[in-house]
């Protein structure tokens, strides 16, 4: 991703400026934004799997 700086005058060019960006990336490059910054947070992410949650709870008659 190519990492460029842009200067607005107010909030709603720069809002339109990020909607446009948005719309023309690709499925595969969000995908690709997503999995780099789960890299940079959780770096071992991959190795650590899923974590196995179960809750029992009791239901209120009534």
């Amino acid at each position: 991703m190519e990492k460029k700086v842009q200067i607005f005058t107010n909030f709603t060019d720069a809002e339109a400026a990020d909607i446009a960006e948005d719309l023309r990336m690709t499925p595969e490059q969000r995908i690709s934004i997503v999995l780099n910054l789960q890299k940079r947070i959780y770096p071992d992410a991959a190795q650590q799997g899923f974590a196995r949650v179960c809750r029992i709870t009791q239901l209120q008659r009534g």
